[in-house]
C-alpha cells in the first residue's frame, strides 16, 4: 500500500468521524424533538455532545459560536445551532440545522395553541394554567439566579449595569432596547480604558387560518405581528429568556393582543415543550392571527439570527480575540440578565395573587433548588396539577 493511498484512506475515516450533514442534522431533528431545559441547558447538551462525546465540533469553534451567540441577538441555543452548521457545512448546513432544530418545537406549540384556543375558556383548563403560572415564575426565578450568579460573578461593573437593567424593566414595565447599548458602550468604554468613543382577503372557507382569540385577524395585525416579532429576532440579546420583558412590553402593555394571564400561559408553553424558548412566538401568533400569525410569527423571529449567522460569522471569527469586542459583550449580557430579572419580578407580581399561587411558586423553587432529577417540564405539568385540585377545592 502506497503512503499517497493510505493517506487518503486517512482523510476519508476522519471526515467521516466528523459527522455527515445527514447525521449532523438528524442530530438537530432529535435535540430540538427532546431537548427540554431552556437555552442554557440546549448549549450545554450541544457542547457535551458534539464536542466531547461525538467529536463533531472542536472546543474552539463551539467556543467561538457560543460567543457569537451572545453577541448577536435573538434566540441563544437557535443560533448556535446555525453557527455550528455553517462552521460544518456553511450556508446550507445553517439553513438545514437551524430549520430541524426549530420544526418540532413549531409544529408542538401550533398544536398546543389550537387547543388552547378552542378550550383554554373552560374552567379546569384555567385551573390548570393557574398552578402553571406559579411553576413558570419559580422557573423564571431560578433561570434569572442561575444566569447571574454565572456570569456576572464578582464584577462590580456588570452588577451595576445589570441592576440598572433591572430596575428600569420593572419600572417601566417593557425592554428599553437604547439601554442595551448604552450599557455595552459603557462596558466597552470602562474594560478597555477607552477615554473617548463613537389581513389578507380569503376565501370564508379559510378564514380560520387567520383567527385568533380576537377573532379574524385582518392584515394590519398580521403586518403589525411580523414587524413586532422581527424586532424581538433583532435586537434582544442574550438567552432565549431575555426575549420576555421585551415580549411583555409589546403584547401586553402596549398592544394588548394578550391579557397577563395569556401572555404568562405563552412562557409555559415554550417551558413545557422541547427546543428553544423562543418558540413561544408560533404560540402567540397563533392566538393573535391563528395559523397563519404563528407561522408569520415564527419566521420573523428567527428570521434575525439566521442571516446574522450567513452574513456575520465569516466576519466575527477574524475579531474574536478583540478586547473591546469582547467588553461590548459582557455589557450586553448584563444588561439583558438585568431585563430577565425585573421581567420575572413584574410576573411575579402579577401572577402570585394568593396564599395558593404562592405556595406553588415557592414549592416549585424549593424543589428546583434541592434536586435537578425532576425536568422543568414535568414540575410545570406537576404544578398544573395541584393548581388545579386546588382551585376545585377551594370553590
Amino acid at each position: 500500500m502506497t503512503p499517497q493511498y493510505e493517506s487518503e484512506i486517512e482523510t476519508t475515516l476522519a471526515a467521516s468521524s466528523k459527522g455527515t450533514l445527514r447525521q449532523f442534522v438528524f442530530y438537530f431533528l432529535r435535540l430540538g424533538t427532546f431537548g427540554f431545559g431552556g437555552p442554557i441547558a440546549l448549549a450545554a447538551r450541544m457542547q457535551k455532545d458534539l464536542v466531547e462525546e461525538l467529536g463533531w465540533i472542536s472546543q474552539e469553534d463551539y467556543t467561538e459560536g457560543l460567543a457569537f451567540s451572545q453577541l448577536s441577538p435573538g434566540p441563544l441555543a437557535a443560533q448556535l445551532a446555525m453557527y455550528l452548521g455553517w462552521v460544518r457545512f456553511a450556508n446550507l448546513g445553517a439553513t438545514l440545522t437551524g430549520t430541524f432544530f426549530i420544526l418540532p418545537s413549531f409544529l408542538m406549540v401550533l398544536g398546543i395553541a389550537a387547543l388552547y384556543l378552542h378550550y383554554g375558556s373552560l374552567s379546569s383548563i384555567q385551573s390548570i394554567f393557574y398552578g402553571v403560572g406559579s411553576a413558570v415564575v419559580a422557573i423564571l426565578v431560578r433561570s434569572a439566579y442561575k444566569l447571574t450568579r454565572t456570569t456576572l460573578k464578582t464584577d462590580s461593573l456588570l452588577w451595576v449595569l445589570f441592576t440598572v437593567s433591572a430596575v428600569a424593566t420593572a419600572w417601566t414595565k417593557s425592554e428599553i432596547i437604547w439601554l442595551f447599548v448604552l450599557c455595552a458602550i459603557v462596558s466597552m468604554i470602562v474594560k478597555t480604558r477607552l477615554r473617548s468613543a463613537i389581513t389578507a382577503v380569503l376565501p370564508a372557507g379559510l378564514v380560520w387560518l387567520t383567527t385568533g382569540i380576537h377573532g379574524p385577524a385582518g392584515l394590519n395585525t398580521g403586518l403589525g405581528l411580523f414587524t413586532f416579532f422581527l424586532k424581538a429576532g433583532a435586537f434582544v440579546f442574550g438567552s432565549g429568556l431575555a426575549i420576555v420583558p421585551f415580549l411583555y412590553g409589546g403584547l401586553v402593555v402596549q398592544s394588548h393582543w394578550l391579557t397577563e394571564r395569556q401572555f404568562l400561559d405563552a412562557v409555559a408553553v415554550a417551558m413545557i415543550t422541547p427546543g428553544p424558548v423562543v418558540i413561544t412566538a408560533g404560540f402567540i401568533g397563533y392566538l393573535v392571527a391563528g395559523p397563519v400569525g404563528a407561522v408569520l410569527a415564527a419566521l420573523a423571529v428567527f428570521a434575525p439570527p439566521y442571516f446574522i449567522v450567513l452574513i456575520a460569522a465569516p466576519l466575527y471569527r477574524r475579531f474574536t480575540k478583540n478586547l473591546y469586542v469582547n467588553a461590548f459583550v459582557k455589557g450586553v449580557t448584563a444588561a439583558a440578565i438585568g431585563a430577565i430579572t425585573g421581567a420575572v419580578f413584574i410576573l411575579a407580581s402579577r401572577t402570585l395573587v394568593d396564599r395558593n399561587s404562592i405556595l406553588i411558586a415557592g414549592a416549585s423553587l424549593g424543589i428546583l433548588s434541592l434536586t435537578k432529577k425532576i425536568p422543568e417540564p414535568v414540575l410545570i405539568l406537576l404544578a398544573g396539577l395541584v393548581g388545579f385540585v386546588l382551585l376545585r377545592a377551594t370553590h
